[in-house]
């Protein structure tokens, strides 16, 4: 999760492919072999957006596990230090205000985590 700096708008991509093609997702990928989830974190953010350990500093906020998937979905969230200028790698790039509804399932992907993950770092995110 991508703050911009005064944390009034949020980082995300449309999706063009699927799962979830043509709605709003968080930046994210997969951790790779070596890595902990935080070196991922910063690598697929730099793939991604081309936002570099320089522009932002990352904390874990949560995980989410699927135990039927066997799969661990690990949230990081960050504010932008200043203004970047963003390059999309492989889904456009947007930025989206703080008034959106984050658990409305037509316009955003995660069957509402987003939503979750918006109210949790509002209530819980004063260091971010």
């Amino acid at each position: 999760m991508v703050y911009n700096a005064t944390r009034e708008k949020l980082l995300f991509c449309k999706r063009t492919g699927d799962p979830y093609k043509g709605k709003f997702n968080l930046v994210g990928g997969k951790i790779e072999p070596g890595e902990d989830g935080l070196q991922a974190a910063y690598r697929e953010l730099a793939e991604e957006t081309g936002i570099g350990r320089d522009d932002i500093v990352l904390k874990h906020m949560m995980n989410f596990t699927y135990f039927n998937q066997n799969c661990t979905v690990e949230v990081y969230v960050g504010s932008l230090k200043q203004e970047v200028d963003l390059r999309a790698e492989k889904h456009p790039l947007l930025w989206l205000g703080m008034d959106e509804n984050f658990f409305d399932l037509e316009k955003f992907a995660g069957e509402g985590n987003i939503g979750h993950m918006v109210e949790q770092v509002r209530i819980y995110g004063d260091g971010i």
